[in-house]
């Protein structure tokens, strides 16, 4: 009954986020047209406020169909700060793709839209692939050393990606999401990495690297995001059937220093420095994961609830 009772779950689920997500992409794709089409400068920049317009409208949809589909208790700390009007690079452990649906619900209307670094070939998802290009998500082609060895043209490649991708972020606030880890967590690449951490992947540091060399002085700040799932990670299509009962996040404001600011590729004295910063906070956040899973109602803490009779209501503190 426990295993019918996810697939109605699930499938009412998937059914509600794919019929939001061709409604709005219809509206998307025809902006996106006339954005092609009319390639003044001013324009440009309508046309790109319009597509966040969308986007935030479109994962609101998301967020609601998920309100009415399972009942959550979501504890959430650190949000208490943020803008819509500033420039945030959004790191983050990554467990499941539930992690994705976790952070577009929390910073939701708190944060400029999130666009995630992704995989070049996920350009080719049916909708998505050109939903996601459309709304000037980074798509990224990393090279291995072997094939940079085979064809040194490649070096240096993936960099001028990211600053043609970032380029596109000067003039409209935005959150920059990067997996650091590079792939879901799971016990088998952690055994297999010998990663020193208890709970997370080594962080690899290229990614947001060459963002700090393409924007860093453009960027308000770091949100170091730590997403702890107390039953476990579940599969997305576990999330999607309501298995999912209780979600931990806490958020880390991290201010944009001077010493963050450098060449990623050519100054190996900065790359040193900056790998370093970056391992500094993956072994905070491993500790902080530990914090999450035992995590109990306290003044400091924030609650919030998707049952939908508050799914409005704003973080508070737990009583």
């Amino acid at each position: 009954m426990k295993k019918l009772k996810t697939n109605i779950i699930g499938t009412i689920s998937v059914l509600l986020l794919i019929t939001n997500t061709v409604f709005w992409c219809t509206f998307l794709f025809f902006v996106t047209f006339l954005k092609m089409i009319f390639q003044v400068k001013p324009l440009t920049k309508v046309f790109n406020f319009i597509l966040d317009g969308i986007a935030q409208t479109w994962i609101a949809c998301n967020n609601f169909a998920l309100v009415i589909t399972r009942r959550i208790t979501w504890q959430v700390e650190g949000l208490e700060n943020l803008s819509l009007d500033q420039w945030y690079l959004v790191l983050s452990n990554h467990q499941s793709w539930t992690d994705i649906v976790v952070l577009q619900k929390i910073f939701h209307k708190k944060i400029p839209f999130i666009k995630f670094f992704l995989k070049k070939e996920l350009i080719w998802v049916p909708i998505l692939g050109p939903a996601w290009w459309a709304l000037d998500f980074p798509f990224m082609k990393r090279y291995t050393p072997a094939e940079i060895a085979k064809n040194p043209q490649l070096k240096g490649k993936d960099i001028e990606i990211t600053k043609k991708a970032c380029a596109k972020y000067q003039h409209l606030p935005v959150s920059v999401m990067n997996f650091v880890e590079g792939t879901r967590f799971t016990q088998q690449k952690h055994d297999r990495q010998k990663s020193p951490f208890r709970n997370l992947l080594k962080p690899k540091s290229g990614g947001i690297g060459f963002v700090f060399s393409t924007m860093g002085e453009q960027l308000t700040s770091v949100l170091n995001v730590t997403i702890a799932y107390p039953e476990g990670p579940y599969t997305f299509w576990e999330f999607l059937g309501g298995e999912v009962k209780d979600i931990r996040v806490h958020v880390e404001e991290i201010p944009v220093t001077e010493d963050l600011i450098g060449d990623y590729v050519d100054d190996p004295a900065y790359r040193e420095h900056f790998q370093q910063w970056l391992n500094g906070i993956w072994v905070k956040k491993d500790d902080r994961i530990e914090e999450l899973l035992e995590w109990e109602g306290s003044d400091n803490k924030y609650f919030t609830s998707s049952r939908s009779d508050e799914s409005e209501k704003e973080n508070r503190p737990i009583n």
